[in-house]
């Protein structure tokens, strides 16, 4: 890997002003507005992967935005490494808590701060860069495949399908995904689960128009009053979650387990001191580790209804909404989930409100087996780049394509991610920092080098 080595370093600039070019395009699959611009970012990648030498790269069609494959085949027989990752970012909002402009990146403090920089641009960007340093420097040890798809931000709902009819071209011995965190530069880790994920949205609504609340109020029921009492009785005051058959197939971990989840470097008071808040608040009887990354959560991501312009507008409002995310853990189906809280969900409703639950996407919880050649390869790789063999951490995020993946290919995942839990992703202020967009990239090689190796053996 030397030679490899060498061309990154003497690339690192070109690598970091192509970044900024992509991280300019604002992709937001959510929004339908942007379509052009997501598929501008599809064409720019497409492009991006064709100059660093991958072969057969093309765009592929689906019924949404499309997926941009290439690869390249060095023999027959070799390992195979599916490298997956997506194009598309979350929407910027709210805009004015931008230091600057979200799709106009700017470097401060040795980070690029940029709606995308961090998920998941430029982590995908780091392959693509380790692949041209390895195929420029004649070093690439296997066959490599490039999935990146373009609507991962809003439920991938179209991968399943591509999956399903293209299992010759993503055959593969391994999947490579970095589109997770660590838990520090001083302490890499490596995700070896994710949770699941249901998502809904729920709407309450009242009489037929908004009214005076002088004039009706106390008389007829308020649809935002009504929707937070439903919300609220969705938990109990041991914040654990009360919908009938919810952990009825939660995995559970014994005493030992759960002390080696707790081995994890994490510093309580820093946590809060990071999110400016004085308590941190979770299920009882478990730690901030394990309440993010083995027990499944509830969450409201929106609430609206009523009036919220300037000034004061007395109101009884005709409807309120909220969007509502749960994260699932091991041996949870988001079907099954998403039923239960369906059937829990219309039965608080009182006689004076109607209520529609409306299911958006969802997707499995994963764990990653640590003596799999692929985490191995994976271990290795980060303890040569960073001096110091990475931890096994289990993370709240969700990955849909993981399960997938193993259910549909019969592939393992590994989840080597370069990110940071403060690079706020989905939130204002998104950045990567540069250490870790340029240790990913030379950290990749050595994946592709110890994985060949492990499965020669």
């Amino acid at each position: 890997m030397e030679v490899t080595g060498s061309f990154i370093k003497k690339h690192r600039g070109r690598f970091l002003e192509e970044l900024i070019e992509w991280l300019k395009i604002p992709s937001v699959s959510a929004d339908p507005d942007k379509k052009n611009e997501v598929v501008r970012a599809a064409n720019w990648v497409k492009d991006s992967m064709q100059k660093a030498g991958l072969d057969q790269v093309r765009m592929i069609e689906t019924a949404g935005f499309p997926m941009v494959y290439g690869e390249k085949i060095v023999a027959q027989g070799a390992p195979t490494v599916l490298v997956y990752g997506h194009y598309d970012v979350q929407p910027a909002d709210p805009l004015d808590l931008w230091d600057a402009p979200p799709f106009d990146p700017v470097i401060k403090d040795e980070k690029i701060y940029a709606r995308g920089a961090a998920d998941d641009k430029g982590q995908v960007f780091m392959h693509v860069k380790a692949l041209e340093a390895m195929i420029s420097s004649d070093e690439l040890p296997c066959n490599v495949k490039f999935l990146i798809e373009g609507e991962e931000e809003v439920g991938s709902e179209n991968l399943d399908a591509f999956v399903r009819l293209n299992k010759d071209l993503l055959a593969n011995d391994v999947v490579l995904i970095s589109d997770t965190h660590m838990i520090s530069n001083d302490s890499p880790s490596i995700t070896a689960g994710l949770k699941g994920l249901s998502y809904l949205e729920v709407e309450v609504t009242g009489p037929n128009r908004d009214l005076h609340s002088g004039t009706y109020g106390g008389a007829v029921a308020n649809p935002i009053n009504v929707l937070c009492d439903m919300i609220s009785s969705l938990t109990d005051e041991k914040k654990q979650i009360v919908i009938p058959g919810f952990y009825d197939d939660v995995l559970t971990f014994s005493t030992q387990e759960r002390s080696e989840i707790n081995r994890a470097p994490f510093d309580l008071e820093l946590f809060r001191k990071s999110l400016d808040i004085k308590q941190e608040s979770g299920e009882d009887g478990y730690t901030t580790t394990e309440r993010t990354g083995i027990r499944p959560t509830l969450d409201v991501n929106g609430i609206w209804g009523g009036y919220q312009g300037k000034g004061a507008k007395t109101v009884l409002p005709s409807k309120a909404s909220a969007k509502i995310s749960m994260r699932l853990v091991p041996n949870q189906s988001s079907d099954k989930i998403t039923q239960l809280f369906m059937d829990y969900f219309l039965k608080l409703a009182p006689e004076s409100v109607t209520v529609k639950v409306t299911p958006h996407h969802g997707g499995e919880p994963a764990l990653t087996d640590l003596n799999s050649a692929g985490y191995q390869a994976a271990s290795s790789a980060m303890e040569k780049t960073f001096g110091i063999k990475p931890i096994p951490v289990k993370q709240g995020g969700s990955i849909p394509i993981v399960a997938l993946f193993k259910q549909e290919l019969d592939s393992e995942a590994v989840l080597m991610g370069f990110g940071l839990n403060s690079d706020a992703i989905h939130s204002p202020n998104e950045h990567y920092g540069l250490f870790n967009f340029y240790r990913g990239i030379e950290t990749i090689p050595y994946f592709f080098k110890f994985f060949t190796e492990k499965n020669r053996k």
